[in-house]
C-alpha cells in the first residue's frame, strides 16, 4: 500500500540545510497497525508529513496505492488527503467555535455532502464512539479523552484507508491512552491501516511493528513476535531506571 525508496528530506534554516530524512525504504502492507519512534529530531513527524502529502520530499520516490505522490498541486494533494487518509493530532485540531457534531462533520463539507446528511453521518460515527450525548458540546466542555473521540470520528468519516496519528495519546493520562489505543485497535481490525507517531513505548508496544528511526534514517525495525522482548526490555528499563 505504502512503498518509500530512498526518500530525502531537507530544510533551509538560513544559510545551512538540515538534513532531515537520509534515505528512507519502507513498505507498510494494507491492514498493518505501525508506530513510528525516535528521539527528538530523528524525522518521525517529517516522515508522517510527507506520508500524509503535507510535506513534500526532495529525493526518491513515495508510491500510495500504487499512485507515484510526487509534485503535486496543493489541490490535488488535498484531493488524495480526503479520500485516502484521516489524521489525528495529539493537540486534537478541534475548532473551537464548533460543537463535537459540526467538527465530525467537517471533512463531508469539503465533500461537498447537505448539511443535513453530513450531520447525520456525524452523529452516527458520535454514537459509535460512545459521544452521541456530547454532539451540541464546545471542545472546550468537554475533557481530553473525549476530544480526541471526537477527533477519531471525524478522522474515520471520510472512510479513509489509513489512519495517520501524530502522538494521538501525548495529551492524556495513561488510562485514557490506553482506551484510544484501544479504538485504534477496532479501527485496524476492520481493515484500516493505522501509523501513529508516538515517544512511548508502551503505546509502540500496542501496535504490530515499531519503526525506530535515528538521525534520519531507519535504525530497526521490531515486528509481531519481537514486541514481546521489546516490552520485556522497556520494563527493564524502568526498574533499573
Amino acid at each position: 500500500m505504502i512503498r518509500l525508496n530512498n526518500i530525502h528530506k531537507s530544510y533551509e534554516m538560513g544559510s545551512n540545510s538540515l538534513h532531515v530524512l537520509k534515505g528512507i525504504d519502507l513498505n507498510i502492507e494494507q491492514g498493518d497497525f505501525v508506530s513510528i519512534m525516535g528521539s527528538s529530531g530523528s524525522g518521525k513527524s517529517t516522515l508522517l508529513n510527507i506520508l500524509g502529502m503535507l510535506d513534500n520530499y526532495d529525493k526518491g520516490t513515495y508510491h500510495l496505492s500504487g499512485n507515484l505522490i510526487a509534485n503535486m498541486s496543493e489541490k490535488k494533494a488535498a484531493k488524495y488527503r480526503n479520500d485516502m487518509v484521516g489524521f489525528v493530532f495529539q493537540s486534537f485540531n478541534l475548532i473551537s467555535f464548533k460543537n463535537a457534531m459540526e467538527n465530525v462533520a467537517l471533512p463531508l463539507y469539503y465533500k461537498g455532502v447537505p448539511r443535513k446528511k453530513r450531520n447525520l453521518i456525524a452523529m452516527e460515527y458520535l454514537e459509535k464512539l460512545g459521544l452521541k450525548e456530547w454532539a451540541n458540546h464546545m471542545p472546550s466542555e468537554m475533557s481530553g479523552g473525549q476530544k480526541q473521540r471526537v477527533a477519531i470520528a471525524r478522522a474515520l468519516i471520510s472512510q479513509p484507508k489509513i489512519i495517520l496519528a501524530d502522538e494521538p495519546t501525548g495529551a492524556l493520562d495513561t488510562a485514557t491512552s490506553y482506551e484510544v489505543m484501544e479504538i485504534l485497535k477496532d479501527i485496524n481490525a476492520a481493515g484500516i491501516t493505522v501509523i501513529i507517531v508516538t515517544h512511548e513505548h508502551d503505546i509502540a508496544a500496542m501496535t504490530r511493528q515499531i519503526i525506530r528511526l535515528k538521525d534520519g534514517r531507519i535504525h530497526e525495525i521490531i515486528r509481531n513476535g519481537e514486541l514481546k522482548q521489546f516490552q520485556k526490555n522497556y520494563m527493564k528499563e524502568l526498574e533499573t531506571a
